[in-house]
């Protein structure tokens, strides 16, 4: 079976990833989003459902996971979130498996991997891609989201890797700093330069 490069997808909260994902996907390159999948299996019927009501009482229904009460119990508490890391990584880790399987001919794919420093998925990837703005830009994006403070901000800064480290271990950055048509411009130029070098 071929592999595909596998780019790994990050960037800080705030900071366009889900903007540079969706220009990846409309370039024809296929996008996992580690975060979209794990939105699926929360659903009515999903199949981290049971597991995560038997571990967290209370925070599903039959909407499926309640993501603001269970958001409640593990924010801030990293015992918390790691009994529910060890429900979801391993079912995100499947149908990550299962995607790249379907897309064993494509020459490059993307991980949408919010914290691919952080949990170590990194080592699996062939080249990673940050994407960046400046800190004043990713502010203003971030306390204008519903339901966000500035406490709550600093807070998720604090867990991030910070932005310059993450530029620092990148193999390319994308600035989202600038207009959307620059940023698809750098996008589509580093595309271009990685089928180059597959050729």
């Amino acid at each position: 079976m071929n592999k595909p490069l596998i780019l790994g997808l990050t960037g800080s909260i705030g900071m366009g990833k889900s903007t540079v994902a969706a220009m990846f996907a409309d370039e024809g390159v296929p996008v996992f989003d580690a975060d979209a999948e794990v939105r699926a299996m929360q659903v009515p019927d999903g199949e981290l459902l049971a597991a995560i009501e038997v571990e967290f009482p209370g925070t599903t229904g039959p909407e499926g996971v309640d993501r603001q009460a269970l958001g409640a119990l593990v924010f801030g508490n990293s015992e918390a979130l790691a009994r529910l890391e060890a429900i979801v990584h391993p079912a995100v880790a499947r149908r990550r498996a299962a995607f790249l399987a379907d897309h064993s001919d494509d020459p490059i794919v993307v991980f949408d991997i919010p914290l691919l420093y952080e949990k170590g998925g990194h080592e699996a990837v062939d080249r990673i891609v940050v994407v960046t703005a400046p800190a004043a830009v990713q502010r203003e994006r971030v306390l204008a989201r519903a339901g966000m403070s500035a406490e709550k901000f600093a807070h998720i800064l604090k867990i991030q890797t910070p932005d310059a480290e993450k530029r620092a271990r990148a193999d390319f950055c994308i600035d989202t700093g600038v207009s959307l048509t620059e940023t698809r411009q750098q996008l589509r130029t580093l595309i271009d330069k990685l089928r180059a070098e597959l050729r």
